[in-house]
């Protein structure tokens, strides 16, 4: 059976690239979205059709012999359907998160990325991990119940600016940035985290983190047994891929005046990354989400080296940071968190995850 990928983004290209190894795969006829607007014309060199368009410029015998593989956030999932049938296509499947992190769980086995290899042993002993969940008033509402293992602690980010308590625990207590949310989104979690947990030689815990309310690391409880005793210093999500190379991300998000104020900062605070930033910049892999699992005194360094460049790049914005609330500083953060880590991926032990979105 042909395939056609529903999206034009970094899900849809890793999708392309991972069934491109699976022997035995149809063939992808392109990609299918409902506008062409900020989404390329080709991808990985395959053409991107806009729905209303696609019986008319793409010839297909039978369209019952091809399956459309909705390769986007599963949140708007349900209205992609109701598009296709909309058209006359009804030969279709959601691709979860899971089923995407198997993909590229194949995809990566043969490239840089070392997966969380499930077969390595657990070790004898139980390894203690505090993963804080970000939650924020004004996120939707999640359609499933919710759950949460007892290492995962959900925080209220943002808390300085609510209205009412949505979570035990919340950003604005200690040494806090909680009123910064508006830009820093759910770096304000991790920011009380490094203050408030980090810092000293307390806290019991090997393993510190932060994950999101819709996004979580797929990390199991064996799982975390097993960091410890395989001397894992840092679990990231698989990266995701972007064409030709990961400048195009932060360009749909960041006006050039705050990408500027971003090289300007690294310049000044730590020109041995705003060297290494231009290769970084040139190749097609990219951390998103701000999510991570790490060594305590390996979050804390990271902590150490991010928060001072974001506050640089809040001194440089125009408007200054205070003047805005568009979540600038949380995607620098996923621009950063991506510098940093490709920088020490030769010297710190990294594996790779999926990441789990909860709808």
């Amino acid at each position: 059976m042909d395939i056609m990928i529903w999206g034009a983004q970094s899900i849809a290209l890793g999708l392309c690239k991972a069934l491109k190894k699976l022997n035995g795969c149809g063939s992808i006829l392109g990609f299918v979205v409902t506008k062409k607007e900020y989404n390329p014309d080709y991808l990985n060199g395959l053409p991107v059709f806009e729905l209303k368009d696609l019986r008319d410029k793409l010839s297909v015998k039978d369209w019952g012999d091809v399956e459309f593989l909705i390769a986007t956030p599963e949140n708007v999932q349900p209205e992609i359907e109701e598009s296709l049938e909309t058209y006359g296509f009804f030969q279709y499947r959601r691709v979860t998160s899971d089923e995407y992190a198997s993909f590229m769980e194949l995809y990566y086995a043969r490239e840089d990325f070392v997966p969380l290899l499930r077969s390595l042993p657990m070790g004898r002993w139980k390894t203690f991990a505090r993963c804080l969940v970000a939650l924020s008033e004004v996120d939707k509402p999640l359609r499933s119940p919710v759950s949460y293992e007892d290492w995962l602690e959900p925080i209220q980010a943002g808390a300085a600016l609510g209205t009412r308590g949505i979570a035990n625990l919340r950003d604005n207590t200690g040494e806090n940035i909680s009123s910064k949310n508006r830009n820093y989104s759910e770096l304000t979690a991790l920011y009380w985290l490094w203050k408030n947990r980090l810092q000293g030689e307390g806290g019991g815990q090997i393993y510190y983190g932060l994950m999101q309310y819709r996004r979580r690391l797929q990390v199991s409880k064996d799982d975390l047994f097993r960091l410890e005793a395989n001397e894992v210093d840092v679990v990231l999500p698989y990266p995701m891929i972007y064409e030709p190379d990961i400048s195009v991300h932060p360009k749909r998000y960041l006006k050039d005046v705050d990408w500027q104020a971003l090289l300007t900062a690294l310049r000044e605070l730590c020109p041995a990354y705003a060297e290494a930033f231009p290769k970084v910049l040139s190749q097609p892999y990219f951390y998103n989400y701000n999510v991570i699992l790490a060594r305590k005194p390996v979050l804390a360094a990271y902590c150490q080296w991010l928060f001072p460049v974001l506050e640089r790049v809040e001194e440089l914005s125009v408007p200054k940071g205070k003047g805005r609330a568009d979540r600038y500083i949380g995607y620098m953060g996923e621009v950063l968190e991506t510098l940093y880590f490709m920088y020490h991926k030769d010297d710190l032990h990294i594996v790779h995850t999926g990441c789990k979105f909860l709808v």
